[in-house]
């Protein structure tokens, strides 16, 4: 890992962010480590975005994991992504937030991960991740795969957001409340969409992160940036015709959340082993940074 951090670079207009975030989705772990579908090896695939998060950044303020953690709601699927991730997040000194999915169990996850009673209760929660605050929904339904959200937690919600944090707030919840291209995505989307709007309008909510679909998509939401993750597992090869995609075991990824004062930015980070070249380094950062704003337009600006 790269002794350098990014912030200490500043070339341009923004100040660094005040909070770097890592938005991993839907790991669909099995017991024993099976592959998924007798196809996809989601230990591998989670295991690279694993150490691909520990060179990326070496503090994030979190990892979220939008939802879909399991495939079954297995237990032993639970222990086996639990020992999995909280290493590297004690390394880089990162709080994990789990937030339910669809083909969770929310017993198994509240005892599995959680160390709490297995109940059917909605695995919810609140972080103070050094004045920005993370609010975890749980769109589950039990025994269906469509999201939604009852009153209790949209009111549950609604209570913490009449007082606002010093860097405002990120919603995470798997099921993202926005449309898909991909028409069976929109049998199983989230409901009471507008109940939800209703309570993030005039809120501090300053952005969303969400899961489900298995390929990146952004949009907005009650006047809010909504960012869904690509998965871990596999992804959809959305480079087809809508009502013929389907899953590939290519394209894996995961995202990278900057948050400032006046934006939130969502990079999306590849997961995967190209060659790459070796022009831009720390050294020659490190070279622009001793130059004059003047210097370095001159020096990297100019067309030769």
């Amino acid at each position: 890992m790269s002794a350098h951090s990014e912030s200490a670079f500043v070339f341009g207009r923004h100040e660094p962010a005040s909070h770097v975030i890592i938005h991993v989705s839907d790991p669909h772990f099995l017991a024993g480590g099976a592959r998924l579908g007798g196809r996809y090896d989601v230990e591998s695939n989670f295991a690279r975005t694993l150490g691909a998060i520990r060179t990326v950044h070496p503090h994030p303020a979190a990892i979220v994991i939008t939802g879909d953690l399991t495939d079954l709601g297995e237990p032993d699927a639970y222990r086996r992504l639990r020992a999995a991730v909280e290493p590297v997040a004690e390394e880089l000194g990162a709080p994990v937030i789990w937030v339910a999915g669809n083909h969770d169990e929310r017993p198994a996850l509240r005892e599995g991960l959680l160390d709490l009673e297995p109940t059917q209760e909605p695995i919810t929660g609140v972080w103070d991740l050094d004045g920005l605050r993370l609010i975890a929904l749980d769109t589950s339904v039990p025994g269906w795969h469509h999201g939604d959200l009852g009153d209790d937690q949209l009111a549950w919600l609604a209570d913490i957001l009449r007082e606002p944090a010093p860097h405002g707030t990120l919603l995470a919840m798997h099921h993202p409340p926005l449309p898909s291209h991909v028409p069976l995505f929109d049998i199983l989307e989230l409901r009471h969409q507008d109940e939800l709007a209703d309570v993030i309008r005039g809120s501090d909510v300053r952005g969303i992160l969400a899961g489900h679909l298995h390929y990146s998509a952004h949009g907005t939401f009650a006047g809010v940036p909504v960012s869904v993750s690509s998965a871990t597992c596999y992804t959809m090869n959305v480079a087809r015709p809508a009502a013929d995609v389907n899953g590939m075991d290519a394209a894996q990824a995961f995202q990278l959340v900057h948050v400032r004062p006046d934006t939130i930015t969502h990079t999306v980070v590849p997961v995967t082993d190209a060659p790459t070249g070796d022009h831009f380094s720390p050294t020659w950062l490190e070279r622009m940074a001793k130059l004059s704003p003047a210097e370095r337009l001159e020096a990297f600006s100019r067309k030769r």
